[in-house]
Order: C-alpha cells, then structure tokens, then sequence
C-alpha cells in the first residue's frame, strides 16, 4: 500500500509517517519508481508507535522498545520482560514532569488567591505598573490623575 493509504488506515498524517521513516522506527520498501510501499506489519507498527506517543514516549525511546515488541496481527505487544525497565524509567521521567506541572499549578493558585482578594483596581494603575517605562504615555496619564486627586 502507499502512504497515503497507510496514513488513512493508521490515522497517523502522511507527515507522521515520513518522520517516523526518518527516525528509523518504519522501514517502508522502496519500489524503483521511488514510491514507499507498506503492507499491514507497518500499520501494526505505527498503531504501537503511536500508542508509545501517546504514553509519552519519545522516539528515541520508541526505536529501542519496537525491537521488543511483537505483531498480533492487530497491534504490537511487548514481548520480552526487558523493555520493563526502560518502560518504568519512563514512568519515572513522566512522574517528575508531572509533579514539576503541579508545583507551577499551586503557584500559579497562590497569585491567583492573592490578586482576587484585591479591591477593583484603577485601570491605569495597572497599566503603570505592568509598564514602568517612565517616559511611557501610561505611566504619565496616571501620574496625572494620582496629582489631580491630591
């Protein structure tokens, strides 16, 4: 089959499937017209690569793991116990990113508790404080009005 029937048969972009070319992970036959040629063993791989994506795996990590994995006939399984560690250590570098996620999250819940308890701010003190240029035409107007109300 062509790329464009792979592509259709996987849901994986015409694009995907060249860079996955490109990272080594599909091996596609070359016909002398330069075509790609597929058969069902590569739609079987990109629906394990793209199942190793989506658990966030890179490509780099995806190459070393499809030599371990075997072909149902509908989608790749892991087929030995080695691929255990490298799958945890995965686990491990997603847990970190996830608990790195969190940690800005709560921060992020820390400026957002103290900026909603605040009374309803002037607009152009706002302004002047996200834009301390001093020569800034915000900056100036609200100077203006802080003198006028003195």
């Amino acid at each position: 089959m062509r790329i464009g029937e792979l592509s259709r048969r996987t849901g994986a972009s015409v694009r995907s499937l060249r860079y996955y070319e490109e990272q080594g992970l599909l091996n596609p036959v070359r016909l002398p017209s330069g075509y790609r040629d597929y058969d069902e063993g590569h739609a079987s791989i990109v629906r394990g690569i793209r199942l190793m994506l989506a658990a966030g795996l890179n490509t780099a990590t995806i190459a070393e793991l499809l030599p371990c994995m075997s072909d149902d006939g509908q989608v790749l399984r892991p087929a030995c116990s080695l691929m255990l560690s490298d799958l945890n250590r995965e686990r491990a570098r997603l847990s970190d990113a996830v608990a790195g996620l969190m940690a800005a999250r709560d921060a992020l819940d820390v400026l957002i508790d103290a900026t909603a308890s605040l009374q309803p701010a002037d607009p152009l003190a706002c302004q002047a404080t996200a834009n301390p240029n001093p020569s800034s035409p915000l900056t100036n107007a609200s100077k203006d009005l802080q003198r006028s109300d003195a």
